[in-house]
């Protein structure tokens, strides 16, 4: 199930995203109103979990601009305001539920079970582009005929690349995402887990490559033979 998370305190984002990642959900996250409202027309999501407060386009712009866009993908809002206008404003502009932070964590999963299971609640536990196939419970890549186990961070790295295959992943994002925000990974440790994978696929005779686009970064390619 993949759920966007919009939270402009990076801090509190990635403890969101860690805490779904434990549920076995896909996670993109972003900090400001311009990303989410380009990620939520771009992208099917199951959940949006959409804070009010945010750089370049409040939450509650966003949450309007897609409803009027017809955009009906269930909507959490999040915020620091407590008064009773604002939740009228949020469930007025099409919020699907409304909390204050700070909030407990296992509300937070209680709520996003609720408002999935009215949209019709599919659990996805598989990814898969061109010939392979990546088990998100299991954690391993297979073709046709052979699979493989994947690392930790092997396996987030090419979960982030066939989620959205259509996109390219830049290292930076990559090492937000896999190695945290605080963390002190390199490009270079990026380039060394993409080496990885790509030895991985040779082994399952894949014909899918992960294309290096120079200064930019990386996207999966299927060369049907």
């Amino acid at each position: 199930m993949n759920i966007l998370v919009v939270e402009d305190e990076v801090r509190l984002a990635e403890a969101i995203g860690e805490l779904l990642k434990k549920e076995k959900y896909i996670i993109d996250i972003v900090h400001d109103g311009q990303d989410a409202y380009e990620y939520a027309t771009g992208f099917a999501y199951d959940a949006i979990i959409l804070d009010a407060m945010l750089p370049k386009m409040n939450g509650f712009e966003v949450l309007k601009k897609l409803r009027s866009e017809k955009i009906q993908t269930p909507i959490i809002m999040l915020t620091a305001l407590s008064q009773t206008d604002d939740k009228i404003k949020g469930l007025d502009y099409g919020a699907d539920d409304y909390m204050t932070k700070p909030f407990e964590t296992k509300e937070l999963l209680a709520r996003l079970r609720a408002i999935t299971r009215r949209k019709g609640e599919v659990i996805i536990n598989e990814l898969s582009f061109g010939d392979v196939t990546l088990n998100l419970d299991t954690n391993q890549m297979m073709s046709a005929t052979k699979s493989i186990q994947l690392g930790y961070k092997e396996f987030e790295i090419m979960k982030m690349l066939m989620t959205h295959p259509q996109m390219i992943a830049t290292k930076e994002d990559i090492i937000i995402k896999v190695w945290g925000i605080e963390s002190d990974a390199a490009d270079n440790n990026v380039e060394v887990y993409i080496s990885f994978l790509r030895k991985k696929l040779l082994f399952l005779k894949s014909s899918t490559t992960i294309q290096t686009i120079r200064k930019v970064g990386y996207k999966l390619e299927y060369n049907k033979q």
